[in-house]
């Protein structure tokens, strides 16, 4: 063994010898152990090519809509229906730019509490299909608000429903109550399609359809499904408006700028006051107001304990120095109170008193020709500085009560609200207040259970 090393580290000795002494391999004025510097690979890039811009995945996007579609999550819908839909809209610019420019206000908000639920966030564009983003919106089946709730369904999602308002059309809790019921039927059939079709036809009815399906030994996916024509187009109608936001560029539509950051801060109501007076102390137009507090049917919003404000966030810090002054002048709040009807008293007695027509006063407490009028009824009565103007009343939303419904629709259907369907026939939704109505394409509308 001792023979064979030193015959190996020979061998070694004479290889790096025969190195060193290589013309083509050996390093002048250098050592055998020595390696000369390297030029640094880097600036050789930097002097042959463009500085790459580098990009901050972490940082948060500054659009809205780009947040939007970093969620989406959703299996995306192919069909003809969807192309139909897609085109549908895209030939109505100046309809779709409208219901873009009205989602401004509460894009944000919804997109932050799909987040905050780990929901897809495509599910933010679902009040454009419901109510083309307009939270005064109902439909000849009653239905209310930007989610288009039926009364019965805001009761069972705790949305409080009476003469003073109707939560249905309230931003927060309509929203609040809306995902609660997504993320129920979506739990109960483990898709997001179907979670859609039972939102717009109801769950027990899509239960019924896949059951049926299941017994055929038929597909049960979305699109395997029998069902009305209005379901039918829904998620289509949905999936459209997912393709045009989640690529305008492609369609030749600018979408209009939404910062990613909260347009509306809640806060709690200091007390009972005039819709027009917090306006006023908030500085802001009184439909701005009423856009973003849309629950109110009264030019008084009554102070629960409970209430909140919804203001724009730039705002919040006008309206509470204001209402810190004004407090400071032992000035009230609410210009209006209730008057209790006595046996034998008329209404043109009422109205004459506080320096109002009766048309007036019908109109402020909702008196239609069907409105019963009993003695111990109250009713809501202007001081006389209260800003009393009609059209402070017309511009006030009001939940119609005995909406009747459409002829030759069933127990549990439910009209359209501001869509429609491929014929472009279907009852149109308006807005309680607005002297103009927003169609789009509509159908029958079916009843959420």
């Amino acid at each position: 063994m001792g023979t064979l090393s030193a015959r190996l580290h020979a061998e070694m000795v004479a290889r790096e010898s025969s190195l060193q002494m290589s013309p083509t391999l050996a390093l002048p004025n250098a050592s055998p152990f020595e390696v000369a510097p390297a030029v640094p690979a880097r600036s050789t890039v930097e002097e042959d090519l463009p500085r790459i811009a580098t990009i901050d995945l972490t940082a948060p996007p500054t659009d809205i809509w780009q947040r939007m579609r970093n969620g989406f999550s959703m299996p995306d819908l192919n069909s003809p229906l969807v192309a139909e839909r897609q085109a549908w809209y895209l030939n109505r610019p100046q309809m779709l730019q409208q219901i873009l420019h009205r989602s401004r206000r509460y894009i944000y908000f919804i997109v932050q509490e799909l987040e905050k639920r780990g929901m897809p966030t495509e599910l933010a564009l679902l009040p454009m299909v419901e109510s083309a983003f307009n939270p005064l919106a109902y439909s000849s089946a009653r239905a209310l608000g930007m989610w288009q709730f039926i009364p019965s369904t805001g009761k069972t999602y705790n949305l409080e429903q009476n003469w003073w308002g109707d939560q249905r059309r309230d931003i927060v809790a309509s929203t609040g109550a809306a995902l609660d019921y997504l993320q129920k039927i979506y739990e109960m059939h483990g898709d997001w399609h179907l979670a859609l079709a039972s939102y717009n036809w109801g769950e027990n009815a899509v239960a019924r359809a896949v059951a049926r399906n299941q017994a055929r030994g038929l597909p049960t996916d979305y699109q395997s499904l029998t069902m009305p024509g209005e379901t039918r187009y829904y998620v289509p109608k949905l999936q459209a408006l997912k393709n045009i936001i989640a690529h305008p560029e492609l369609f030749g539509l600018q979408l209009p700028p939404v910062a990613n950051e909260p347009y509306f801060t809640t806060i709690d109501m200091p007390a009972t006051m005039d819709v027009a007076m917090a306006a006023r102390l908030a500085e802001i137009p009184l439909d701005e107001f009423i856009a973003l507090n849309p629950a109110h049917s009264r030019p008084v919003m009554r102070d629960t304990g409970s209430t909140t404000l919804v203001l724009p966030a730039e705002k919040v810090t006008i309206f509470q120095n204001n209402l810190e002054r004004y407090a400071s002048e032992d000035r009230p709040l609410s210009l209006w109170s209730t008057h209790v009807l006595k046996k034998g008293e008329k209404l043109e007695t009422i109205a004459a008193r506080h320096g109002i027509t009766v048309a007036h006063l019908k109109q402020i407490n909702s008196i239609g020709r069907r409105t019963k009028i009993s003695t111990g009824q109250k009713l809501l009565v202007p001081d006389p500085s209260a800003h009393t103007g009609s059209d402070l009343i017309a511009k006030l939303p009001q939940t119609p009560a005995d909406t009747p419904r459409a002829k030759g629709r069933g127990k549990g259907k439910k009209s359209a609200s501001v869509r429609g369907s491929r014929t472009g026939k279907g009852r149109k939704a308006t807005a309680m207040g607005k002297s103009g109505r927003v169609s789009a394409p509509a159908g029958k509308k079916r009843k959420k259970r």
